[in-house]
Parts: structure tokens; C-alpha cells; sequence
């Protein structure tokens, strides 16, 4: 069924644009992302009914996923740049992977979410800032706290950006003034309450608060981390940092198995009939007054927007200005993995030839069927038999140069060196002194501070995003203003906690608030008060 858009109300959305988005540009964002996905991940894939010409006693038991950036004279495949493949005529040499890319990724999360931080309310009354500072700290609590901040970097880094939607749960409390329209249906995962004015901000600022009530509705927030393979935008003609319609589209797995055939869809959507578990077409599309979502192309709940706006924060990994993605870390890398992966390979190959001597025997009768050893020997009437000596490996410095250049091109395209994973292999001379470390990780260190800026804005749009809600459901009242919030960062490296502490009474001498100065610290506003 075509998609039923009428109550958007907008002459500028099409149904049929919206399909092919759905049908093609889909399946192009799947097949790009998730290559991201697997150059990062590297996952293992078991060999088991694999045709056998594809093996033979080079072959494990299992490939990986970076093998498609590999030669078919090592692999012994061909693939094309539909994903198709086919076999050879060469023989499949050994394949050696070692996954760069993926320990430089892991690091560049730590370095960016690998501490709490510390996120402190500008509101200008303090008691409200308190209160608003509980608020944020039990949502992102009751989302998984640090985990959910690692899990954003992670996608950040991986897919270029990294979408999150702010889910209002169905049993959310009702407010009489913005009943819910009859026969609307009620959807979990949409925001579906009409539109209205925010209540009145109480004259006193917290003192009239329920903090306990905001705060336990604060934790059924539910924030959802979007994939990049799902996301398809509608940006704005004339401005690409306005989106105009958000529209994601997913499978999703009912524990169910298929009770009858469902006829397929055009691109693949409901399947089922063939003894297989259900697989559900999910299309969820957000606009800035109504959201609609459909399963197998079939409408199945739909509702006005409240906040007027859609309910979504996007965050670029890296700024990249005119595209709604941000710069991928994976996607530099892939040339070089490429490159690393095969001189590996055929290093080994090599390797396996020549590590071992081999004889090669003239004129020698039952050469074949006598073992080469000590004490060993033949005997024969050829006056022009002999027996030679080759093999072992002599070693190639280029080949080892080269390999090591690789590695460098690696570090420099990354910003990420092995000591920044803890790997130390050359003299480095005095690293006890600050500077000196500083001076050694400034390619991460810089882009760690870079990602600091897009993240931030993202953890902003997500706490206006909750506080507004809060607001309009009257249990915690705020303005714009008192929404914006700060983010002391953890410094990512080692420090000397006698130093920090010197530092901070140096900045307590120059007359830097006491209340700042605790916070650079780590310690929140709570901890504060209890001193």
C-alpha cells in the first residue's frame, strides 16, 4: 500500500518520494554502513557450507568480514561492486587480518567517554538548577548513564553521526488539558500528545516543585540511539541544517513464527509461510506536527506532536559542513586496512614457502619415497645426480618497510598512535612531564576536543528535548534559558591528583567561583551541599 500522508498537511511531502527512499536509497544506506560496521567489528564468519571448491589446505574454518578488501589471488574469489562473488581458477593463499582499525576506534571512545562527566544547570536560580541537574542525571541514569555516552561515540565514530529519539512511554501521565483526541491510537515509541502553551512558571522557582514526582517520570524517558543504516532524512531545499521529516526504516522480529504466506513486498518487507520466524517492515515517519508509522506498508498508529518540533538530536561526529552525516574515523582507513591486510597476506605466504628447506633431487631413484634426515642416503649409477638445496626465508626489508610505512599512514590518517593504546615501542625519552605527553597524543588530543564540540550540542538538544516535555506536562516548569547546560569533561589522561587540587587553589587565589572550581573537579552539586 502507498503511504497515506494526508495528515501532515503539507503539499510538500510525497508519497512517492518517500517510497523510493523506503525501496532504493535504503538499501544503499544498509550497504555502505554496514560495510562501516564490519571494517570496525571485523566479525567472524564460520566456513560452514561454503562450496568445498572454495577451500582448500589454506583455508580455516572461518573468514572475516575485512577479507572483501583483499585481492581475489589471495582470497580466490572475485567480487564485484554489486556484493556478488564468484570462484577463481587461483588457489586461496593464507589470509592474515589484523584489524587496525578497530583498537583505534575503541580508543578514540575511551579518550571521548571513557570518565564521567559532569553536567551542571545555567539556570540562574540555584534551586531549580539543582532540581534540573536531578532530572538529567536520573534520565541518563535510567538510559544506561556512561554506557549510553560510550554507545554514542561509538556510532559517531563508526557511521560519521549518530541519531537519537526521545521516546515518551504510553502510560505517561495525562494532563487534562491535553486530553488525547478519541480513537487517536496511543503508540509507545511516538510522541503523541497535541499541541499546547506551557504552563505557568511558578513565582518561586523550586520551592514549589515536586522534584521526587519529575524525577521518577524522568527516568521513564526513554532515549534511543538510532543507527545510521536506518536513518533517511528530509533536509531542507534551502538549508541542509534543517531537517524537514525524519523517517527511519527497520526490520523488527516478532517471537513468532510465519502462520501464512504474506505477500512480499516490493524491496523485501513481510516475509513468512516458509517455516521461518516473522520479519515486520517497520517505516516510522516524524514530522514537525504529526508521526505516522507503518508495518509491512500498512498504517498502524499515527498522532499529533506536541513539542512542534521532531523529537530527534542529531550528532555529527566531526563537522562536516553541507551533508547531514559527519566524518566517519572508519571510512579514511579502509584503503589502508585494505593495503595492511594484503602485505600481511602475503607476507605469510611467502613465509609458508620459504620458511622451511626443501631439496630438490636429479638422477636419484626413490627419491620421493626416502625420507630427508640424518644418516639418510642414496645410492645410484648416474654419474649426473645431485641433490640441491633451497628455501628458508632470508627475510625482505622492504617488504618489511613497507608494511611498517602502512602503520604510519594509519596513525597519521587516525590521530590515534599505539601509545595511546598503552603500546610502547620505541624510546620516547621522559614521559612523566604532562607536556611531553600531551606533545606525543596532540593528533587524538585535538581530535578528541573537536569531538567534544558536536557532542555537546547533542547532549544539549537532548536535555531541552526532556526538560520541554517535563515542562509542558506542568510537573517541572522551565524556560529556554533555564534548559541551556555546561559539561565539565574528564581530562583524558593521567593527572597527579596533588597537582589538580594545587591548580584549583591557585584558581580559588585568582578569585574563580568555589562552585566552578568543585565542578572541574568532578564533584556534582549534591556533593557539594553534603560537604
Amino acid at each position: 500500500m502507498a503511504f497515506e500522508l494526508n495528515n501532515f498537511q503539507d503539499p510538500d511531502i510525497n508519497a512517492e518520494y518517500i517510497a523510493h527512499l523506503v525501496d532504493q536509497q535504503a538499501l544503499r544506506n544498509e550497504s555502505f554502513h554496514n560495510r562501516l560496521w564490519n571494517y570496525y567489528r571485523n566479525p567472524l564468519v564460520p566456513a560452514t557450507g561454503v562450496s568445498a571448491g572454495s577451500l582448500n589446505e589454506n583455508s580455516r574454518p572461518y573468514f572475516l568480514a575485512q577479507e572483501v578488501g583483499l585481492p581475489a589471488r589471495i582470497t580466490g574469489v572475485q567480487r564485484s561492486g554489486g556484493g556478488s562473488e564468484h570462484l577463481t581458477d587461483l588457489r586461496r593463499k593464507e589470509v592474515v587480518i589484523e584489524n587496525d582499525i578497530g583498537w583505534r576506534i575503541s580508543t578514540m571512545v575511551d579518550f571521548l567517554f571513557g570518565g564521567e562527566i559532569n553536567i551542571r544547570s545555567k539556570a540562574a536560580d540555584a534551586d531549580l538548577a539543582t532540581a534540573i541537574e536531578e532530572v538529567i542525571a536520573a534520565m541518563l541514569g535510567a538510559n544506561g548513564g556512561t554506557v549510553l555516552l560510550q554507545e554514542l561515540g561509538l556510532y559517531g565514530a563508526v557511521f560519521g553521526f549518530v541519531d537519537i529519539a526521545l521516546r515518551i512511554p504510553a502510560d505517561w501521565p495525562a494532563i487534562p488539558a491535553l486530553a488525547q483526541p478519541a480513537g487517536t491510537p496511543v503508540e509507545e515509541t511516538s510522541n503523541n500528545r497535541p499541541s499546547a502553551g506551557r504552563p505557568g512558571t511558578p513565582d518561586s522557582a523550586a520551592g514549589k516543585l515536586d522534584i521526587a514526582r519529575a524525577v521518577q517520570l524522568a527516568k521513564q524517558l526513554r532515549l534511543e540511539t538510532i543507527e545510521a543504516a536506518r536513518v533517511l532524512p528530509i533536509l531542507d531545499e534551502n538549508d541542509y541544517r534543517r531537517t524537514r521529516y525524519w523517517i527511519q526504516r527497520f526490520y523488527k522480529h516478532p517471537s513468532r513464527m510465519a502462520a501464512a504466506k504474506k505477500p512480499w513486498l516490493r524491496f523485501g518487507g513481510g516475509r513468512g509461510g516458509d517455516g521461518s520466524p516473522e520479519t515486520v517492515e517497520v517505516v516510522e515517519i516524524l514530522g514537525a506536527d504529526w508521526w505516522q508509522r507503518y508495518e509491512d506498508r500498512l498504517l498502524v498508529a499515527e498522532g499529533p506532536n506536541a513539542l512542534g518540533r521532531i523529537p530527534i538530536v542529531h550528532v555529527q561526529n566531526i563537522a562536516s559542513p553541507g551533508t547531514y552525516a559527519g566524518q566517519s574515523d572508519v571510512e579514511p582507513l579502509i584503503p589502508l586496512q585494505d593495503e595492511l591486510n594484503t602485505r600481511l597476506s602475503d607476507r605469510a605466504h611467502r613465509v609458508t614457502y620459504q620458511s622451511f628447506k626443501m631439496y630438490l633431487g636429479k638422477g636419484i631413484d626413490d627419491f620421493l619415497e626416502r625420507p630427508v634426515g640424518p644418516g639418510q642416503m642414496w645410492a645410484t649409477q648416474n654419474l649426473q645426480a645431485s641433490i640441491e638445496e633451497f628455501g628458508s626465508d632470508d627475510g625482505s626489508p622492504s617488504e618489511d618497510i613497507h608494511i611498517e610505512q602502512v602503520r604510519q599512514a594509519l596513525d597519521k590518517m587516525s590521530g590515534v598512535t599505539p601509545l595511546a593504546a598503552g603500546l610502547l615501542r620505541d624510546k620516547l625519552g621522559n614521559l612523566s612531564s604532562a607536556t611531553a605527553l600531551k606533545i606525543t597524543l596532540s593528533g587524538l588530543l585535538s581530535r578528541t576536543a573537536r569531538k567534544r564540540l558536536t557532542f555537546a550540542d547533542g547532549l544539549q538538544g537532548i536535555v531541552e528535548l526532556a526538560l520541554d516535555w517535563l515542562d509542558r506536562s506542568g510537573v517541572l516548569p522551565t524556560s529556554p534559558a533555564d534548559r541551556r547546560i555546561e559539561i565539565h569533561w574528564p581530562n583524558p589522561l593521567p593527572t597527579d591528583e596533588t597537582q589538580r587540587l594545587h591548580d584549583a587553589q591557585i584558581k580559588q587565589q585568582l578569585g574563580v567561583p568555589a562552585d566552578r572550581i568543585l565542578a572541574e573537579l568532578g564533584y556534582s552539586r549534591d556533593a557539594i551541599e553534603e560537604k
